[in-house]
C-alpha cells in the first residue's frame, strides 16, 4: 500500500455512501492519497476508489474491514506505514424505544459508532507520532450534545464520541495531533429515508435553514478541520442549519 512517506495519506471508514462518500470525494480533490473501508459493500466502494483515482490521480484502495471489528482494524493498519488523517466516520442507527431494543443491536449501536474510533485512533496514533503530526476528524451528531428520544442507543454512542474527542485532543496535544469532531444535524443520506415524507416535511420545518444539510457540506468542513490551524483541537463543530 502507499509507501511514499511526503504524500499526505488519509483512512476514511465507511466510506462507500453518503457523509463517508463525499468526504473521499472531497479529499482525493485535495490532492489526498486515501484508504476506503466498509463493512459490507465493497463493489461499491471499490467503484468509487477507482473513479477518484482516474479522475483525480490519486492512489486510492478500498477496503472491507469493519470498523466495529478490532481484529479487522489490525489488518488495516497492519499495511499501513505513515497516516496524515483519520476520519472516523461508519456509523449505523438504531430507532425505537429503549425497551424493546435487545443486547445485541445496543452493542452494534455503540461498538460501530464509538467503538471503532477507540480501534481506529489507538492505531493511527502511532503512526502519526511518527511525523508529530496529524489530524483526527470524527463525525458525530446533535443527538451526541442533547440526546433523542427513541434513538437512546445512538445519542449515547454520539454522546460518546464527543467526550472522547474532547480527551483525546488533550492527550495528543503535546504530540501536534489535534482531535475534532462534526455534530451533525440531520444530513440527507440513506441513514433518514426510515422515515416517511410527512415526517421529513415536518422535521425540515424545524430546522431554521429549512433544508436539510447536504454530505457535500460536511465534506468541506472535514477538510476545512484538516487545514485548520493546530491550535485548533478538542472542538466539536456543530454543523445543523441552526436547529439545535
Amino acid at each position: 500500500m502507499n509507501t511514499i512517506k511526503n504524500t499526505p495519506l488519509a483512512l476514511v471508514t465507511g466510506a462507500s455512501r453518503g457523509i463517508g462518500r463525499a468526504i473521499a470525494e472531497t479529499l482525493a480533490g485535495a490532492g489526498y492519497d486515501l484508504v476506503l473501508t466498509c463493512s459490507r459493500t465493497l463493489p461499491e466502494l471499490s467503484g468509487l476508489a477507482n473513479s477518484l483515482e482516474e479522475k483525480y490521480g490519486i492512489h486510492c484502495t478500498a477496503q472491507m474491514a469493519d470498523a466495529s471489528d478490532p481484529v479487522a482494524m489490525d489488518r488495516l493498519f497492519a499495511s499501513l506505514d505513515h497516516l496524515d488523517v483519520l476520519v472516523n466516520n461508519a456509523g449505523i442507527s438504531y430507532i425505537g424505544l429503549l425497551t424493546d431494543m435487545s443486547v445485541e443491536e445496543w452493542q452494534r449501536v455503540i461498538n460501530t459508532n464509538l467503538s471503532s474510533c477507540f480501534y481506529t485512533s489507538r492505531l493511527a496514533i502511532p503512526l502519526m507520532l511518527l511525523k508529530h503530526s496529524g489530524r483526527i476528524v470524527n463525525i458525530s451528531s446533535v443527538w451526541g450534545n442533547v440526546g433523542a428520544s427513541m434513538e437512546v442507543a445512538y445519542s449515547a454512542s454520539k454522546g460518546g464520541v464527543n467526550s472522547f474527542t474532547k480527551a483525546l485532543a488533550k492527550e495528543l496535544a503535546p504530540s501536534n495531533i489535534q482531535v475534532n469532531a462534526i455534530s451533525c444535524g440531520v444530513i440527507d443520506t440513506a441513514m433518514n429515508h426510515c422515515f416517511s415524507p410527512e415526517e421529513m416535511n415536518a422535521l425540515r420545518e424545524e430546522i431554521p435553514a429549512d433544508r436539510l444539510g447536504q454530505p457535500e457540506e460536511v465534506a468541506k468542513l472535514v477538510l476545512q478541520l484538516i487545514q485548520a490551524p493546530t491550535y485548533l483541537t478538542g472542538q466539536i463543530l456543530t454543523l445543523d442549519g441552526g436547529w439545535q
